[in-house]
Formats: C-alpha cells, sequence, structure tokens
C-alpha cells in the first residue's frame, strides 16, 4: 500500500429477520447518514462509492445511495457472495492507498428472503458446479439438505472426525455469540442459550443444529475511508488505521477432497499471512477478531485458519475460554455472524464498524480491554476471502 488509510466513520441499521427488516434501501440510507456523520462530513466530500449486495438487481447501490443524495459520484456495485462487504472495502481502502481519491464510501446492505441460500439462475453455467463435484464425491448424497450447511458442515464433521472434537465443544461457541451478543444492540439473537439447548435443537448436518446455523437477516452498514492527509485537512478521525489488509481467491488446494479447504481454509489462511507479514505482527498480537462464523464449524477451523491456535488445537482453545473475554482472544464480541445475523453484503463492514468501535474503545458494554490491534476475516464461497488488519493509529 502507498500509504495507510484511516477509517474516518462507521455506521450501521440494526440488522433483523426478513419478516421484521425494512427495505434495503431504507437500511442502506440509514447506515450511510450514520457513517457520514460519524466521519464529520456529507456526501459531497465522498469522491467515489462502493455498494455491496448479493440478492439485488443491477443498480441497486445507486438507488440506495440517492436516497441520501445525488452528488454524481461514480458507484460501483460489488457481489462477491457472503465476502462482498469486505470486498467493498477492500476497493475502498485500494482507491486511496493507490491515491487514485482521497475520501471514499463502502457501503453494504442486503434484504434477505426466509429461508436456506438458493440460487436464483437455473439456465446458466452453476458457479458452484465444480465444488459440488468435490463435495458429492467427499461426503456422498445429501438430500434435502440446504447447500450452504451441507458445505460447512461437512468441514465440521471432516475436523471432528481428524482431531475427536465432541459436539459440545462446536455447541459451546452458539453459547458464546449469544453471550457476547447480549450486550449488542445491532444483533438479532441476544437471549442466551445453554449447550444442551444447542445441541437439542434439530439436526441439520454433520455436527451442526439449527442453532449452530446463522439466520437469514437484512440490514446494512457503512464506513467512510479516507486518506491521513484529507482526514487531517478536513478535522476527520485518524486514529483508526487499516494496517494491512490482503484477499484471496481459491487455488487447486481447494479442490483436493478436504471440506475444510472447500470453503475456504487456504483461502483464509493465505490471506491471514499475507496480512501478518504486511504489518510486522504475528496472531499472538491479536486481542480480538471478528471473523466469519456462519457457522459454529467453521468459526472452529478459521481458528487455526487465521494462526490464533495451533492446528488440532482448537478444542483446547475453546475449552479454555480462550476465545472469549479473560481469555488470550475475544472471538466476535459482536454476537459474530450467529447472533448478530449475516446480511450477506452488510457483514464485512458491519465486522469493519464493530472493530473500529473496539479501537476507539467505543463499544460500550463489548469493550475489549488495552486493543491496539484488531483482526477482520470474512470469506464468500466460489471463492473469496478477505483479511483486514485495523491498528490505533499512533
Amino acid at each position: 500500500m502507498k500509504e495507510r488509510v484511516r477509517v474516518a466513520g462507521v455506521g450501521m441499521a440494526p440488522f433483523a429477520t426478513p419478516s421484521k427488516s425494512e427495505p434495503y434501501d431504507v437500511l442502506a440510507e440509514r447506515a450511510v447518514k450514520a457513517a457520514l456523520a460519524d466521519a464529520g462530513i456529507g456526501l459531497a466530500s465522498i469522491q467515489q462509492a462502493y455498494a455491496g449486495y448479493v440478492y439485488g438487481d443491477s443498480t441497486c447501490g445507486q438507488h440506495a445511495l440517492y436516497r441520501v443524495g445525488m452528488t454524481g459520484v461514480p458507484v460501483v456495485n460489488v457481489n462477491n457472495n457472503c465476502s462482498t462487504g469486505s470486498s467493498a472495502l477492500f476497493l475502498a481502502r485500494q482507491a486511496v492507498a493507490s491515491g487514485a481519491a482521497d475520501c471514499v464510501l463502502a457501503f453494504g446492505f442486503e434484504q434477505m428472503q426466509r429461508g436456506a441460500l438458493k440460487a436464483h439462475w437455473d439456465d446458466r453455467p452453476d458457479p458452484f458446479h465444480r465444488f459440488d463435484q468435490v463435495l458429492e464425491k467427499a461426503q456422498g448424497p445429501a438430500e434435502g439438505v440446504p447447500m450452504a450447511p451441507r458445505y460447512f458442515g461437512g468441514a465440521g464433521a471432516a475436523y471432528a472426525e481428524r482431531y475427536g472434537t465432541a459436539p459440545e465443544t462446536f455447541a459451546a461457541i452458539s453459547v458464546k455469540a449469544r453471550r457476547h451478543a447480549a450486550n449488542n444492540p445491532y444483533a438479532v439473537f441476544r437471549d442466551p442459550v445453554t449447550v444442551e439447548d444447542v445441541l437439542a435443537a434439530p439436526h441439520i448436518y454433520g455436527p451442526l443444529t439449527r442453532l449452530q446455523c446463522c439466520p437469514p437477516t437484512c440490514g446494512a452498514a457503512a464506513a467512510v475511508i479516507a486518506s491521513e492527509e484529507f482526514a487531517r485537512a478536513h478535522g476527520l478521525r485518524t486514529d483508526v488505521a487499516i494496517a494491512a489488509q490482503a484477499m484471496t481467491t481459491d487455488t487447486e488446494s481447494s479442490f483436493d477432497g478436504d471440506p475444510m479447504k472447500l470453503v475456504g481454509y487456504d483461502m483464509a489462511k493465505a490471506a491471514a499471512q499475507q496480512v501478518y507479514e504486511a504489518a510486522g505482527i504475528g496472531p499472538e498480537d491479536i486481542r480480538v477478531a471478528e471473523l466469519h462464523d456462519c457457522f459454529t464449524s467453521n468459526e472452529l477451523i478459521s481458528y487455526e485458519a487465521l494462526g490464533l491456535t495451533g492446528e488440532g488445537t482448537a478444542e483446547k482453545f475453546i475449552a479454555d475460554g480462550d476465545n472469549t473475554y479473560g481469555g488470550r482472544v475475544v472471538t466476535n464480541p459482536s454476537g459474530g455472524l450467529l447472533s448478530k445475523g449475516h446480511p450477506l453484503g452488510a457483514t464485512g463492514l458491519a465486522q469493519c464498524a464493530e472493530l473500529t468501535w473496539q479501537l476507539r474503545g467505543e463499544a460500550g458494554p463489548r469493550q475489549v480491554e488495552d486493543v491496539t490491534v484488531a483482526l477482520q476475516h470474512n470469506i464468500g464461497l466460489g471463492g473469496a476471502a478477505v483479511v483486514t488488519l485495523y491498528e490505533k493509529a499512533r
């Protein structure tokens, strides 16, 4: 990167289930206005905008932003499955770091439908065809099981078979997510659950029960990204910087038959290694992380992909409480995708907002002590992984 860019403002609209949500454009307007207000600027100061969403027609980004204002700013619509929000952030950061722009808006939103994720186009090549072939060969047929839990449940089953992981270990992640979400007014599910509750929920696939799967969610989040020079010249906040960021896509290793690699283990590991090297720190320096817990199984394997604990040690990491307050790394203080919710286009930017608040010391009862760096991990099958390291700027 040419220079470390600043996160000058962040904003969110509370997440909600589809039956209780406002339309996507209303949610996006709210999040963008909140981010602009947090930065202390108007839309006229924004030189580029990147809008992330998965389910919607072309130019939804323009339609949503026009509710805030019509300044003629270029708007780029971004779709990268579940990593869409972070992909928009990646482009915004890149624009500023390269010197192409000084002040850029990244925003993401989703108005999801009830039920499991599904494809909407059946008259053209399926981008998951190769993935499905590997999955079928590794796990056999699974009639009636939705696509996403089949992939991630299969990854969890493969991990459990390899290391002897107990079902209670996966369930404990859901318990932790609810406990964290209880302090987040933006989260969908804030009521506590026990390990017994989680295990007694309807079985979905592999180690997963219904309470170990993120819900379809609607919501929006946004971030204003600026150069340090622009921020200082216009009186914007400069106290949170993006120290390093990497995006990776699949390599041939994703298709070698290992269900964990099929859902992005190697992508995440490679992106994390690039970020650690660029920032000059190691995973041992991380005290807070927002990672992609679309299912409990993915949070568990991501601990190891990101180097937060060694390979095969995730069960001990969880049992020792090293993934929560009082432990080594507070993972998903927001409640994560499992409890805060997972509106695909908004997720990566909601993670950005949470970690910005953590670094500012503005996370209220969710605040992690002595935070100087924060790690974000967001993946999308098909595939893309984005890992971002934020730091408290000096």
